[in-house]
């Protein structure tokens, strides 16, 4: 069986609902909302070739004056999950996705994203309304890493395409409304898992992960092209991108980005080519991703835009994933980065490069971290994340102190939760 399909990977067979949830600790009572967390999760007896090309599922936790009221977990009822195909005669249709990476609101809609083609819209009770196209302008996928601008309110993403054009940037504004999409030109069709904004400009990550549709059987038709190059893009809002040749790497995933006196400053998590060869092999079923190193590294690039040069610097050799940070600050100047690797939640100080570790002895997932209301420092907040122990044996949503990653409280969850991808906390208006 492939390693996707077994362990901490292993999908769950069916949809369930549990109510008053016991907690230990005590959850902070501003703490009003809900915590979604969306993965890869095939139907029973599915084997979709690839980790990332299993059907969507999300687990949520609503949370209300101090307690754990109720989780459920529901697949994402796409086209795709009914047997729609993704690959017709007229070409890619983007409703028959998986919508299995990410979970976000924007304007006051509820999205399931996956890179590969429309988002879903979901109700805050995770029924599936259905694809959401913005009122048929957009024609492009859209990625499952939008930034929204915390002055504006706007939203930017942006899709790639296996064929022309290749890269396609939009904008949403803060009311939902399509108002941009644009073409930016690429030599050919990288995976662009993420990217980055500042405060007047988006940054790009054009890197030599590309598609090849001869590998369509594959079940994610990927190579590694060592003649594509490796380049960052800082592309002015409106204006034209301004490209900086980088070593070749890939990036899944961005940590901040913030202007600089004429530079933009860029932290993300950086695979060398061996790493991603490594990971790109675990990923596809080789070895099990959750439990293999991850082979991964925090990093910044810091580029120029008089002089066209860029610095890059490894701040952390550590295995790392799965960046976040208080987004009251993105696109700004910021200091703290929180990341996971295995067993552990690290906080660095991104301005001295100081760490701290919490030791957890359980695989975490993704710490998100969300600010307190009446927050007075950038790490005021807490980190939740669903963790979940070696053997199997249960999984429960983690909250901690973001100050000092000391334990405030814990939700035990009715069920495993396989590892998988992003969340977020989306609290009550």
């Amino acid at each position: 069986m492939p390693a996707y399909l077994e362990g901490l990977l292993a999908p769950v067979a069916d949809e369930i609902e549990a109510v008053s949830l016991p907690v230990t600790g005590e959850l902070p009572r501003e703490l009003t909302g809900r915590y979604f967390r969306n993965g890869p999760n095939p139907l029973p007896g599915q084997d979709p070739g690839h980790w990332f090309a299993g059907d969507g599922m999300i687990h949520g936790v609503r949370i209300r004056d101090g307690r754990a009221e109720w989780y459920r977990n529901r697949w994402v009822k796409t086209r795709l999950l009914d047997g729609a195909p993704y690959i017709t005669e007229q070409g890619f249709d983007l409703t028959a996705v998986h919508a299995n990476t990410n979970v976000i609101r924007h304007a006051g809609k509820i999205f399931a994203l996956v890179e590969s083609g429309f988002p879903y819209e979901m109700t805050p009770d995770l029924d599936t309304v259905g694809p959401c196209d913005f009122d048929g302008r957009l024609t492009s996928a859209m990625t499952a890493h939008p930034k929204e601008d915390p002055v504006t309110g706007e939203l930017h993403f942006f899709g790639y395409s296996v064929v022309a054009p290749f890269l396609t940037y939009h904008r949403l504004t803060a009311a939902g409304d399509l108002a941009e999409s644009r073409v930016i030109d690429v030599p050919g069709p990288t995976m662009m898992h993420d990217f980055a904004i500042t405060e007047n400009h988006v940054i790009w990550l054009d890197l030599p992960a590309v598609f090849d549709l001869s590998l369509l059987d594959s079940g994610m038709p990927v190579r590694w092209d060592d003649d594509y190059g490796a380049r960052i893009g800082v592309m002015p809002r409106g204006g034209e991108v301004q490209w900086f040749d980088v070593d070749p790497c890939y990036v899944f995933h961005v940590g901040n980005a913030y202007e600089d006196h004429g530079r933009i400053v860029l932290d993300a998590v950086r695979y060398s080519p061996g790493k991603f060869a490594d990971i790109w092999g675990e990923v596809s079923g080789e070895t099990n991703p959750v439990v293999a190193a991850v082979g991964s590294g925090l990093y910044r690039w810091i580029l120029d835009l008089d002089t066209g040069k860029v610095v890059e610097e490894l701040r952390d050799d550590r295995d790392i994933e799965f960046p976040s940070f208080n987004e009251e600050h993105l696109g700004r100047p910021s200091r703290y980065l929180y990341t996971v690797t295995d067993n552990a939640i690290v906080k660095y100080d991104t301005g001295n490069g100081h760490n701290e570790v919490n030791e957890l002895g359980r695989n975490p997932g993704e710490a998100e971290f969300v600010r307190r209301q009446d927050a007075k420092d950038e790490d005021d907040g807490w980190l939740m994340s669903v963790v979940t122990e070696h053997d199997g044996s249960g999984s429960e949503l983690l909250v901690l102190d973001a100050r000092t990653l000391e334990f405030t409280a814990s939700v035990r969850l009715p069920r495993r939760v396989p590892a998988g991808f992003h969340g977020n906390w989306l609290p009550d208006a």
